[in-house]
């Protein structure tokens, strides 16, 4: 028979176990991350971007569909789609935003200004409004710059040393995708000592770049800049096509245009761009502040040259230029 004070005892005990198993057996909360893409999910460059974020991430310990959740929305390179898909994601109340370029970065802030975004293809987060600095950002925007605008100095300086006959310069951007007065103010800072002259070429669509290309092609010894933004990045082949029919070298802002048939380009290495985003996101789910963390500025460029279209354009490529490739392709 059990006494008073023994059955008082174990009733307290039981009392106090219960909610312990309780927490023992609820499960572990779940994060979510919502991504938000100015491209295609069906573009192979765009497909191993996010497989290199997802890698990353999981090596974090934050894997997939045990422990996180990953919404993915795509614009299909449609600007007019940013905010409707921007609202959707953050109506989701995820733990932390991706967003893939300048514009999207300013779509999501707008429908939040507390939950985490970390960005990545901006090249001008303190003009474009996104961070106050970028050793301390100040809101709750954080990220990579894509590239400063003193690169736009290499791509000129790069075209003149494939052509030196080359005087004039078009630099293709969609507005709407891309800071092309950024670029645009750079470049004009450093093409007077090349003897180059830039032409501004704005384009709003995959359809425009034929007749901006044939209108400026009209005069000799031009060259083409395209621009890094969504719009050249989804109509790439076109854009390659256009610069073979035209005969007019091209320098590019990524290695895929080059390997897809284009002359050559210098810029970061995206991959590893994408990779480090996962650094970003795992510091935020375990606390880190967005405003306490710095954008990260590129350090590592790769160039890539193809002497196939080279040939093809009747361009013999300068030993100087040719020693300073990381990748040639034959």
């Amino acid at each position: 028979m059990i006494r008073r004070r023994e059955f008082i005892t174990l009733l307290g005990g039981a009392a106090v176990g219960l909610p312990l198993a309780a927490r023992a057996q609820q499960p572990e909360r779940v994060r979510r991350i919502g991504v938000l893409v100015t491209g295609a999910e069906s573009d192979p460059e765009m497909q191993a971007r996010m497989a290199a974020f997802r890698q990353r991430l999981e090596q974090f310990g934050w894997v997939e569909g045990r422990g996180v959740l990953i919404d993915h929305r795509f614009a299909d390179g449609d600007p007019d789609r940013h905010a409707a898909l921007a609202r959707d994601l953050v109506a989701l109340r995820p733990d932390v935003l991706i967003a893939y370029s300048t514009p999207i970065a300013a779509a999501l802030r707008r429908e939040s200004g507390t939950i985490p975004i970390v960005f990545a293809n901006v090249s001008d987060p303190i003009g474009s409004g996104l961070v106050a600095s970028l050793a301390r950002p100040g809101g709750n925007l954080t990220g990579m710059m894509l590239y400063e605008d003193g690169i736009v100095g290499k791509w000129l300086a790069m075209l003149k040393e494939i052509a030196p006959s080359l005087s004039r310069v078009a630099l293709l951007a969609n507005r709407r995708s891309t800071p092309l007065d950024y670029f645009l103010s750079s470049a004009q800072s450093v093409a007077p000592s090349l003897g180059i002259e830039t032409v501004p070429s704005p384009i709003e669509s995959g359809a425009d770049y034929e007749r901006v290309i044939e209108a400026f092609t009209r005069m000799p010894d031009g060259g083409l800049v395209f621009l890094p933004d969504s719009t050249s990045i989804l109509n790439r082949d076109r854009i390659i096509a256009l610069a073979a029919y035209h005969r007019v070298p091209a320098v590019y802002a990524f290695r895929f245009f080059v390997a897809a048939g284009g002359l050559m380009s210098y810029g970061t290495v995206i991959v590893e761009h994408y990779r480090q985003l996962a650094t970003y996101v795992d510091r935020i789910l375990r606390g880190a502040n967005p405003a306490d963390l710095p954008v990260e500025t590129p350090t590592k460029y790769e160039t890539t040259l193809n002497l196939k279209t080279a040939k093809a354009l009747g361009l013999i490529v300068p030993p100087t230029l040719l020693v300073r490739a990381d990748e040639v392709i034959e």
